[in-house]
C-alpha cells in the first residue's frame, strides 16, 4: 500500500502554540496544538518557551522539540482529518496521567 510521503520544509510561529507548517507539495496548515498537548511527551510543550523551540528535523523532515516530542508529517499535512482523533487521544493521556498522579 502506497501513501504519499510529506516533508515539512518550513514552520513559523503565528500565535501561542500555533504554527504555520509548509510542506514540500506546496501546501500549508495552520495548527493550534493546544488541544493535543497532553501526555508524557506533549505536556511539557505547554511551557510556551519549550514549545517555541520547535525545529524541523533535517533527516525525517517533521517538527521536533528538544524534549523528543514530534508529530508524523502526514498527520501534520492532513491535520483537519486527524485533529479530532488527536484531541481524543490527548484527553485519554491526560486521564491516564491523572490516575497515576
Amino acid at each position: 500500500m502506497n501513501h504519499p510521503i510529506y516533508r515539512v520544509i518550513e514552520c513559523e510561529i503565528v500565535g501561542p502554540y500555533t504554527l504555520r507548517v509548509a510542506f514540500d507539495d506546496k501546501t500549508e496548515q495552520v495548527i493550534d496544538f493546544r488541544p493535543v498537548l497532553e501526555g508524557a511527551l506533549y505536556t511539557p510543550l505547554q511551557d510556551e518557551r519549550l514549545f517555541n523551540q520547535v525545529e524541523i528535523d533535517p533527516e525525517v523532515h517533521t517538527l521536533v522539540w528538544p524534549n523528543g516530542a514530534d508529530f508524523d508529517p502526514e498527520t501534520l499535512h492532513d491535520w483537519p482529518k486527524y485533529a479530532e482523533e488527536m484531541k481524543r487521544m490527548a484527553r485519554r493521556w491526560a486521564a491516564t496521567e491523572a490516575k497515576v498522579a
